[in-house]
């Protein structure tokens, strides 16, 4: 069997993708792809990951989360797809000792060993820190800024710092990556890899990030433009989303307020800057399959 994880990153997601399969899982059961609803696992394997700090997981463990997790035999399943941000750790403890998700390394083991025999793959999106710390901040009140990063200097933030160290350390585990920012043109293609479907395929909900960040008459125009040109290729239909986006993006749903002190105009940039430098280079790195618009 794959495992497919989905790991976040943390405020990437909000749950879309989980609802998203969740309307494509009875269309790909004949395919032999499992979409489980995450009440059935993310606290299981959150207790169960903890449980391994105290050692090697019994002989029967895979099975006994099988059981649990599915609602059809394992033996009819040759894909699962599972969606679990906090599975890495909670937001809190995201950057504990100046570190991007300092357990990372040590949770992908402890779904090895779970899901043994098994083939692994860890699915991540990425966020612009100059997004990412101030949502991060807002969702952690009760700890100031400096306290939630623990020495790490924003401008110090790096994606590729993770994803190296899990590319070292666990490089028999598939990592697709993208950017959080790219999600309404590559929504699709994300699904798509997820589930293991061919390109191309039309699934439910391939456009509903689009229509979170298009006006409404847009939305429309452009389901028309797909309905009267039904042979385009992926590459094509992205140029016309950003074609779509550039006349008709809801300015609301796309904006941002920062209001962080210390963090102007200039300093926002220089983050945005060198994240996409930091982006640039993950899709260099050997064994990552990046996904792009």
């Amino acid at each position: 069997m794959q495992v497919i994880f989905h790991l976040g990153a943390h405020f990437t997601d909000d749950d879309r993708i989980v609802r998203t399969l969740a309307r494509n899982a009875a269309d790909w059961r004949a395919e032999r792809v499992a979409v489980p609803g995450p009440s059935r696992y993310r606290r299981l394997l959150s207790e169960a990951v903890h449980a391994l700090d105290e050692g090697r997981p019994a002989p029967e463990a895979r099975e006994v989360l099988l059981e649990t997790i599915l609602t059809e035999d394992p033996q009819d399943v040759a894909r699962m797809v599972l969606s679990h941000p906090n599975l890495l750790c909670v937001p809190k403890r995201a950057l504990q000792g100046g570190i991007l998700y300092p357990k990372a390394e040590a949770r992908i083991a402890a779904m090895k060993d779970l899901f043994a025999g098994d083939g692994i793959e860890v699915f991540l999106a990425l966020r612009d820190p100059a997004t990412f710390l101030p949502v991060l901040f807002r969702d952690v009140p009760q700890a100031t800024p400096e306290a939630l990063m623990d020495g790490l200097d924003p401008m110090a933030f790096l994606w590729s710092d993770l994803v190296a160290r899990l590319r070292a350390a666990h490089p028999d585990v598939p990592l697709t990556v993208w950017c959080n920012e790219d999600t309404p043109l590559i929504w699709g293609q994300v699904l798509r890899e997820m589930a293991g479907l061919a390109p191309g395929r039309k699934i439910r909900g391939a456009f509903d990030i689009l229509s979170e960040i298009m006006a409404p008459e847009g939305m429309k125009r452009f389901r028309a433009y797909l309905h009267q040109h039904q042979d385009l290729s992926e590459a094509h239909k992205r140029r016309v989303m950003s074609a779509f986006l550039d006349k008709y993006a809801s300015a609301e749903a796309i904006e941002e307020e920062l209001d962080l002190p210390g963090w102007d105009e200039d300093y926002v940039s220089d983050l945005t800057e060198g994240y996409e430098e930091d982006v640039a280079a993950i899709a260099r790195l050997p064994g990552v399959r990046f996904i792009a618009p």
